[in-house]
């Protein structure tokens, strides 16, 4: 049976409210939180009011279109919060939602006392949640991030883009009410000052909201890079055994002394920390980095349980039943005595929480982990993200950014087996038409950030 990540889904009927001045970090912070949820199979969406406004025919307007003063920019902001709105409140119906994320400033108790309106008469539990930020290094990194990747500034000037970004948040200053205990005591909210400097959290009433509150406080929208990497080529990958716990076979040795080479190339002299599983062939392809290097037990391969040390043939032979389930269901499919693609997500939360609050980290695992943690970072349906190809001797570059994240695959030209199943087959390989197709549609058709 399926594992639910939630106790009590009944309590679940959230809407979070994004408050706070433009290049604050709230949609960097709004794309966080939905991918949490949804990696942790909790029907999330997020409702970013800029993108209204885009469908209006409103893109690039001039920072005076966002002074308070200005009617007809007023006004074409306020309808397009109203479409958000009736939007996610159809969603809730119409498609089951459980927590639905409004991206906007919502800057002022005007704005908040509406939302606050619409969830009380449609049995929402409304929750706030502001970025506040005066440290000028912060913001100009921010504001450089949206400058250079906002679709309103597409084939602008960096240096216009950025005047014009700052004059638009002067418009909001003047308008801008931030939350506070003494004004807003009867609401939910969460105040991020200087991303973790303070954090003021008042009336929390559910267990979801408790978990994305303990979310949001690890976060850091900050410049930073994720390495991930396969172990070497093992012996049982040579054998097309799955589980154990082999040793590397000469070329993922060879690979070893390679990832050396790439992470030199790549990473330079910025701080990195290796973290490893707790498995020898983890521990071996990390054996020449000059790291400071953690294992991880969440980080060992998913438990085949009774079918571990086995070919994917001999489990079709032994097995027939629980080999079709698996096709048929492989995120939710649970090896007897063993572990689910669910079950791995699960126990990766704690890896995930810390891996927000670090800055560069080379992550060596194994395939079925790197699909989970790549499908968090990326957003990857469940249903997909168990037959993402992650193949050996490649090192994956992440840079997780305000409107997205950016993949590079290095590869190190030394040969290896490949230990991709396509569904259907019990033959370990993959078809040159369907090779690593999800990737490439990740890469290739990224998902828009506001």
């Amino acid at each position: 049976m399926p594992v639910t990540a939630i106790s009590n889904m009944k309590d679940a009927r959230i809407c979070v409210v994004m408050v706070g001045l433009p290049a604050r970090g709230k949609s960097f912070i709004s794309q966080k939180i939905l991918r949490y949820l949804s990696w942790l199979s909790i029907n999330a969406k997020c409702f970013n009011v800029g993108n209204y406004r885009y469908k209006a025919g409103i893109i690039s307007p001039k920072a005076d279109f966002f002074d308070f003063s200005n009617p007809e920019g007023y006004n074409i902001r306020e309808a397009a919060a109203k479409q958000a709105v009736e939007d996610m409140l159809k969603w809730y119906n119409e498609e089951n939602g459980i927590v639905a994320v409004l991206d906007a400033t919502n800057s002022t108790r005007q704005r908040r006392e509406w939302i606050l309106e619409v969830c009380k008469e449609n049995d929402l539990l409304p929750m706030f949640i502001e970025s506040f930020c005066d440290r000028p290094a912060v913001i100009e990194t921010n504001v450089h991030d949206i400058s250079t990747t906002s679709p309103d500034y597409e084939g602008t000037d960096t240096e216009v883009a950025k005047q014009d970004l700052y004059n638009r948040i002067a418009c909001y200053k003047d308008a801008y009410q931030t939350l506070s205990t003494e004004h807003d005591n009867n609401l939910t909210f969460v105040k991020l000052v200087n991303i973790e400097e303070e954090v003021i959290i008042n009336r929390i009433h559910s267990y979801l909201q408790s978990r994305i509150v303990f979310y949001v406080m690890n976060i850091r929208p900050k410049p930073r890079t994720i390495w991930l990497s396969r172990h070497g080529e093992s012996i049982y990958n040579v054998e097309k055994k799955i589980g154990g716990d082999s040793l590397l076979s000469p070329r993922g040795l060879q690979y070893s002394k390679k990832l050396k080479e790439l992470v030199d190339e790549h990473v330079g002299d910025a701080p990195l920390t290796v973290w490893t599983s707790t498995l020898r062939r983890t521990q071996q392809t990390a054996q020449h980095l000059e790291f400071k290097k953690l294992q991880w037990k969440a980080l060992d391969e998913l438990d085949a349980g009774v079918c571990d040390g086995m070919t994917y043939e001999e489990i079709e032979d032994v097995y027939p039943e629980d080999f079709k389930a698996r096709d048929e269901d492989k995120y939710e499919y649970r090896y007897r005595g063993g572990e689910s693609y669910r079950d791995v997500v699960i126990r990766l939360e704690p890896v995930i929480m810390e891996l927000e609050r670090q800055e560069n980290v080379l992550i060596i695992t194994h395939q079925a982990v790197l699909r989970c943690i790549y499908a968090y970072f990326m957003n990857v349906p469940q249903e997909e993200s168990p037959w993402m190809s992650i193949p050996l001797h490649t090192l994956i570059k992440l840079e997780p950014r305000a409107y997205g994240t950016k993949v590079t695959r290095i590869k190190a030209n030394i040969p290896a087996v490949s230990t991709y199943k396509e569904k259907g087959t019990s033959q370990v390989g993959e078809s040159s038409g369907d090779k690593n197709k999800f990737h490439k549609l990740l890469v290739d058709a990224p998902e828009l950030k506001e």
